[in-house]
């Protein structure tokens, strides 16, 4: 283990999104290398993984440890993923053993929203604090809790659960509003009312969330208000977070955030209103740093605790 907490050797992560494996390699401590693989409609998630694992223990040699992001619930051991509404091919799969076997060595598997939250905290926008929560925002939305350097996943193992926060009396939830699909949504329903943005121009079944977020960075106005409005949903939870747990750091990640001030503009503001004062004023409301490649890395990160020098 480095002097940050960064552990070392050489370690695979891979992340398995929908459309997309992200594989990155961790040396040193350090982020040595990343790919992202497109996986065409119809074809296997796993098989996409594996040949990633594969790919990469060719151009890299020997792993100490492989680990593996999903967006699934998974079992305690890390081994099984036990449900996974995004992709129902994962649901009961022991993708560690898959994976491991792909890469030559111990693999774990991790919730996606934990492994990026973890990442976040060792090496982005969460370092140097000891208590944090990460909300990502993405096909999902999700969170993870990180209290004394670990993550507290709950009797259950459900802890964390940020989309699944109420944000009205009617039971909307808040990935109802705020994961990419009901953003593009939104947008959708708004365009009758606002045609003179850019994006009327584009086929609504062809309206992409990196649509949305490109314009509002050109000045959009409509972009700008549904990042915007999407925030003070957003907003309703971090002040909730902040009210219960009173946190360090709060820390946003996820494609929509590469739009940067309008939706943290608008989960600040939101939060500020809601949240007990002297809370708020005590936490830090910022940006991840990692990007797209954090759940990868978070997964590289997390899958130290197997061991293995990778020497």
């Amino acid at each position: 283990m480095g002097s940050s907490g960064v552990p070392q050797g050489k370690r695979l992560g891979l992340d398995i999104g929908i459309d997309t494996v992200t594989a990155v390699v961790l040396d040193g401590g350090a982020l040595a290398a990343a790919e992202a693989a497109s996986i065409e409609p119809g074809n296997s998630v796993i098989a996409a993984a594996v040949s990633s694992a594969k790919r990469l223990v060719d151009a890299s040699g020997q792993f100490a440890s492989a680990g593996v992001a999903v967006p699934a619930l998974v079992d305690r051991a890390g081994r099984n993923v036990q449900y996974s509404g995004h992709i129902a091919e994962l649901s009961g799969v022991d993708l560690a053993s898959a994976i491991g076997e792909a890469a030559g060595c111990a693999a774990l598997i991790e919730n996606d929203a934990n492994a990026a939250g973890y990442a976040e905290f060792l090496m982005g926008a969460g370092r140097g604090c000891g208590e944090m929560f990460y909300a990502t925002l993405g096909t999902g939305v999700g969170g993870c809790i990180i209290l004394d350097g670990e993550i507290r996943r709950g009797v259950g193992g459900f802890a964390g659960e940020f989309g699944y926060v109420p944000v009205d009396l009617e039971g909307t939830r808040l990935e109802d509003v705020a994961s990419s699909r009901n953003i593009i949504r939104r947008t959708r329903e708004r365009f009758h009312r606002d045609a003179t943005s850019s994006l009327v121009d584009i086929r609504e079944d062809e309206l992409t969330i990196a649509d949305i977020v490109e314009a509002a960075r050109k000045g959009d106005d409509l972009a700008r208000l549904m990042l915007e409005r999407t925030g003070n949903y957003v907003g309703i939870g971090v002040a909730a977070v902040i009210n219960l747990i009173d946190i360090e750091r709060i820390v946003v990640g996820g494609e929509i955030l590469e739009a940067g001030e309008p939706i943290l503009h608008g989960i600040t503001d939101r939060a500020r209103q809601l949240a007990f004062g002297p809370a708020f004023e005590g936490t830090a409301i910022v940006q991840g740093e990692l990007g797209k490649n954090a759940a990868a890395i978070g997964a590289a990160l997390l899958s130290a605790s197997l061991g293995g020098s990778g020497e």
